[in-house]
Parts: C-alpha cells; sequence; structure tokens
C-alpha cells in the first residue's frame, strides 16, 4: 500500500509540473544597491513580468512564492497526502522533531466560515495619474495591465478621491464658486478628473478579469461650507449646509455616471479627525462623532436612499482602527438612524497601534455592517527616515501582515493607496510624501515593481471575489502567519508568511487524514491553492 501511495502521489506532482500553455514572463530584476534591500522588478513599453494563475488538478496544490532573496511568484507543485493515515500520529512526529521551532502544523477548519470577500485594489489618485502620463501610451497599458489584468495581479477595487487630495499638485474641490452656493449651481468635475482619473479607470475596467467596484471618498468640501472657510485645519461643516455636502456626493455619483462609471460606495468623508485635531497640513474635514451621526441620519442617508443612486453603500468614518469605535458609538447615541443607513465601515492603515481584534468586537457589535480597508501606505510617519524605500522587503512584510490581520478579523477587502508614484513619493502639493507599490521614471518610460507589489498581489491575483475566510487552528508550538479561505469553486487557499531569517515546513491538514507539506523559504510569502478533491 506504501509503494501504491508513493507512486500516485509522484504522478500527481508530475502532472502539476508539467502542465502545458503557462508561458509566465520572469522578473527583469534590478539590484538596488542599497544594503538590506531586496530587488524590484523592470518594466517597460516592451516587457513586464506576468503570472497567470494555474488551476490544481484533483488531490493536488499549486503554490506561488516570492522571498526576500529575490523569487517573485515562482511555481511549485505538489499532492494531497494521507489518505488512511491518522491525525494522532502525524502531530506526534512533527513535535518530536529536533527542531520543533521550524516545524508548523496548522489545521483548516473548512466548516468554520466567516466573512465573504469583496476583494483588493488600489487608489486612482491625481498624483497616480500625472506618473502614469509621463509613459508612452504601450507604457501606460503595461502598467495598468500588470494590475488589472489577467496576467497581472487582477485587482477588482478601486478608489477614487472625489475632487482633490494631497496627492494633487494644488489643493481644490469642486464648486468653488459661488460662494456659499447652496444648490451647486455650479458643480463640474475638474480637468484631472478627465486627464488622469476617468481615463484611469476607464482602462482598469476594459482590462479587468471581474468588475471593478469603486469607493469614492471627498477630502474636503468647498471651504464656503466650513467653519473655518479653509482647505486645512480645525474645520467643519456649518451646519446650514449640511444637505448640500449629501447633495456634493449625490452629483458626484451623477457625474462620473455620466462617463459609465458606477460608485459603489461613498464613504463619509476622509479621515474626519483631521479637522477636529488639526496637525496635518492636507485637505480635510472634522467630523466629531455626533456631527456626522446628525448628518448621516438627517441629509446623507435619506439623500441617498431616496435617490436613484439607492444601492450605492454608504461607508462610515473612513479612519484609523483606533478612533472608529468612539466615532460609531457617538453617532449611534446622537441618532441611532444614523447606523441604520449605513452599510459599512472604513478603516485606514495608519498608527495600528491598538490590535486588529478590535475589528471583531465592531463586527459583533454591528453586525450585517461591512468592514472595507479603504486607504494604506508606507512612509507616511513623520519619524520615517525615508518616504520612499526602493526594494524594501520590510515594508512587503508590513502590508503582508496587515491584511492577514484585517481579513482574520471580519475585513471584506483591502485598497492600496496611489497606484504609482515618482521616486520621490509623489507629487503631493502638501509635500506629504509616502512609498507605493509601483514606482515611476518616466525619463527612462519605465516603472519598476517594489516588493509590495507581490505582497498585495500573493492575495488579490489568487483569492477571488466571493471566497469565505475560514478559521485556522495551530496544531504546533511554533507558527506562521497565516489564511484561509475557501473559493467559490471549492477551492482552498491559503497565504503564509515566514518572517525568520531560517525556513520553515509546514504541514496544512485540510481534513483528519488528509495534508499537504509545503516548505517556507526564510523571509518569505507564500500562496497556496489546493484542490481538496480526490
Amino acid at each position: 500500500m506504501k509503494s501504491l501511495k508513493l507512486l500516485l502521489v509522484t504522478l500527481t506532482i508530475l502532472i502539476g509540473e508539467f502542465k502545458p500553455g503557462y508561458s509566465d514572463l520572469p522578473c527583469r530584476a534590478r539590484d538596488v544597491g542599497i544594503d538590506g534591500r531586496s530587488i524590484v522588478c523592470v518594466c517597460d513599453a516592451n516587457y513586464c513580468d506576468t503570472i497567470t494563475k494555474e488551476t490544481p488538478a484533483r488531490g493536488s496544490f499549486v503554490a506561488y512564492t516570492s522571498t526576500n532573496a529575490g523569487k517573485r511568484f515562482e511555481k511549485s507543485y505538489g499532492a494531497v497526502n494521507g489518505f488512511g493515515a491518522t491525525e494522532d500520529d502525524d502531530i506526534i512526529v512533527e513535535e518530536n522533531k529536533a527542531c520543533i521551532r521550524k516545524n508548523v502544523v496548522l489545521r483548516v477548519l473548512t466548516s468554520s466560515k466567516k466573512q465573504t470577500l469583496e476583494g483588493f485594489g488600489g487608489s486612482v489618485t491625481d498624483a497616480a495619474g500625472i506618473n502614469w502620463r509621463k509613459l508612452s501610451t504601450k507604457a501606460q497599458k503595461q502598467l495598468m495591465s500588470t494590475y488589472f489584468g489577467p496576467e497581472g495581479l487582477e485587482y477588482n477595487l478601486i478608489r477614487v478621491p472625489i475632487a482633490g487630495a494631497d496627492f494633487s499638485t494644488h489643493p481644490y474641490t469642486y464648486n468653488e464658486l459661488p460662494w456659499n452656493d447652496a444648490a451647486l449651481t455650479n458643480y463640474s468635475l475638474s480637468r484631472e478628473d478627465f486627464d488622469y482619473k476617468i481615463p484611469m479607470i476607464e482602462m482598469a475596467k476594459a482590462m479587468a478579469t471581474d468588475e471593478i467596484k469603486i469607493t469614492a471618498t471627498a477630502w474636503s468640501s468647498p471651504i464656503w461650507m466650513k467653519t473655518n472657510e479653509a482647505i486645512t485645519g480645525f474645520g467643519q461643516i456649518k451646519p446650514e449646509f449640511y444637505q448640500s455636502y449629501a447633495d456634493y456626493h449625490l452629483r458626484f455619483l451623477e457625474e462620473y455616471e455620466k462617463y459609465n462609471i458606477k460608485i459603489w460606495a461613498i464613504t463619509t468623508t476622509n479621515e474626519p479627525i483631521n479637522g477636529v485635531v488639526p496637525t496635518v497640513n492636507f485637505n480635510s474635514l472634522g467630523w466629531f462623532p455626533r456631527q456626522l451621526g446628525r448628518w448621516v441620519a438627517n441629509n446623507l442617508g435619506p439623500s441617498v436612499r431616496n435617490s436613484r443612486f439607492n444601492e450605492t453603500l454608504i461607508l462610515a468614518v473612513d479612519d484609523q482602527r483606533y478612533i472608529i469605535p468612539i466615532w460609531l458609538r457617538g453617532m449611534e447615541k446622537e441618532d441611532p438612524k444614523s447606523i441604520e443607513y449605513i452599510d459599512g465601515i472604513a478603516i485606514h492603515y495608519y498608527g495600528n497601534f491598538m490590535p486588529a481584534s478590535v475589528l471583531t468586537r465592531i463586527q459583533k457589535r454591528y453586525p450585517g455592517k461591512i468592514l472595507l480597508s479603504t486607504e494604506a501606505c508606507e512612509g507616511p510617519m513623520p519619524w520615517d527616515k525615508h518616504k520612499v524605500e526602493i526594494g524594501s522587503w520590510d515594508r512587503a512584510v508590513k502590508y503582508t501582515r496587515s491584511i492577514l490581520e484585517d481579513l482574520n478579523n471580519y475585513v471584506v477587502g483591502w485598497i492600496d493607496w496611489n497606484l504609482c508614484l515618482d521616486e520621490h513619493g509623489g507629487p503631493n502639493w502638501a509635500h506629504n510624501y509616502v512609498d507605493a507599490p509601483i514606482l515611476v521614471f518616466g525619463e527612462n518610460d519605465e516603472f519598476v515593481k517594489q516588493p509590495m507589489y507581490y505582497a498585495l498581489g500573493h492575495f488579490s491575483k489568487f483569492i477571488p471575489r466571493g471566497s469565505q475566510v475560514v478559521e485556522v487552528s495551530r496544531m504546533s508550538s511554533a507558527t506562521v502567519q497565516n489564511i484561509a479561505v475557501v473559493t467559490p469553486e471549492g477551492n482552498l487557499v491559503l497565504v503564509l508568511q515566514n518572517t525568520n531569517d531560517y525556513e520553515t515546513n509546514v504541514r496544512i491538514r485540510i481534513s483528519a487524514t488528509r495534508y499537504i507539506d509545503v516548505l517556507l523559504e526564510p523571509e518569505s510569502i507564500k500562496t497556496i491553492e489546493i484542490n481538496p478533491n480526490n
């Protein structure tokens, strides 16, 4: 029996290794010449590395690995083992090996399903569009394809600012004049919409393998609506313009609809704390919790639900996880209808000293409301020595850890910040420079894909919309960061991260008797798709 089992396993692996028809283009690697950094992959009008997802045969798996040492989505294959074995015997074998810390056993509990996922993506900002336009037409298509196309990361979410953000060349809103124009008689889109944001979205939609769901967010209202009449600083909406600000969002939905761009969700203003605790120097609008509750209950909620855009989701707060419970409770206390009107909560990446378990508590307090991570980037903090760290594997690790934590705490999707920036992390009118997964070097008509790009791809490429997160239990002393989902097709997808500088052996149990064995390379991210059917 053992010989027959070994033969079956070997045949399954060989079948996987010699599947025809897949010819991925490898990374054109560039050493950035900085100690402690990984490689970047260089793309131009004529070449860019690609990745195709292979469907595993019954009883087998396909794995994709990226490492600090330079692997990028490297494929490997294997078989599901263990038919007729006993679970306890294998655990004892694993735990008695010489080096326990290098051996991990995980059990996937497919019967314990959690949230259904919407997807992953990035943001179409003015800065992203400006850098994109620096490239030739062919290189522009390459960049969008490498994010949205079938040989790219297959993004299916986008976030877009309503008017300007700090990642613009100047601060601006819509309907800035005439002053105190409550009826919004002069509402029109900007040059930036027509030159950058709408063309990028149109190309993304044309290339995407799934529907792109777009979330739109305002950073500030026209300044005549604000108490301080300024784009930054301590300022909130004047109560007499609460309805005008709700209408401001509806008008945006109407204007983008003219270009066949449907907005899936709007948020209730970017980072409301910035206009309450005014420590930032970029576009902001403050909402105290009770003010926000009043506006949503009396203006935004009824306006959206009574319009022809009544299926557009309303996502509340759109700020850091540590303030979200305070704002939601304040909204609820002011008017419970505000919670009834919202469809979910939007979350940002920064300052996450509060554990991600707060998101699970929010989900339990507000069941039926989705949690969506709407903004993330590296390099934004005052203590960040370098805004851009080209080739940083450490930043890829942080992205991966954040996504894993979020998905394990009921988040349904994760949206990165700027799709691309220049080598300085801009342009940004407020000099609030940050890093991005893709950096554009327009003078060379090329762009480079950083480790963060591949970290994102380990999720977006292999976890389709409609997948359900399932529980993973640790059955060994050691563990690795992980997430597991069941895809709509019934396959299992796991993402594992090894942050150690040594190899780790991982046994993944998919039932009491069946398992796979994989090796996690030092400082690596690995995505595994398993077809559990016999």
